[in-house]
């Protein structure tokens, strides 16, 4: 006869919100290159690359730096996240996160495959519905006084 064992539960640590937001950021960014980078797989993709178009766009130094800036910029916002200061990384977060809001519903204009495109977007603008309400909701804490 076997003695029963004693249950244990899992201890759910508290994740902190810049955690959160490191992570969500990090999510968005591999979601956001991913989908571009799968779009590869589309017929008529590295054709239209090699012939010095993306979707409607002229292949340029312009549109590269414009590309590089849409993907450094969520790069960027997992340091920031972390490492601003409490106000000013709840701003930019928000601010960011609503700024990619429009940037990724743009980005269905030129997709061929409306299902890869649209999960594509909905993922992407639900990640940064985390990340505007983790901003958002910042806890906060009561003001320490410089007077004692």
């Amino acid at each position: 006869m076997s003695t029963p064992q004693p249950t244990t539960t899992l201890e759910d640590q508290r994740i902190s919100v810049r955690a959160k937001l490191a992570a969500t950021w990090t999510s968005f960014m591999f979601l956001y290159a991913y989908v571009d980078i799968l779009n590869f797989y589309t017929p008529g993709t590295v054709e239209d690359i090699l012939d010095g178009k993306v979707f409607e766009f002229d292949l340029s130094q312009t549109f590269s730096t414009a590309a590089l800036t849409l993907v450094a910029i969520p790069i960027f916002m997992i340091v920031a996240s972390i490492m601003l200061p409490a106000r000013a990384s709840r701003i930019t977060n928000l601010s960011v996160a609503s700024v990619y809001v429009p940037v990724t519903v743009f980005n269905a204009a030129g997709g061929h495959y409306l299902y890869f495109y649209g999960l594509g977007i909905v993922l992407e603008l639900i990640l940064l519905a985390l990340i505007g309400w983790y901003a958002w909701t910042w806890p906060r804490g009561r003001a320490s006084s410089l007077l004692g």
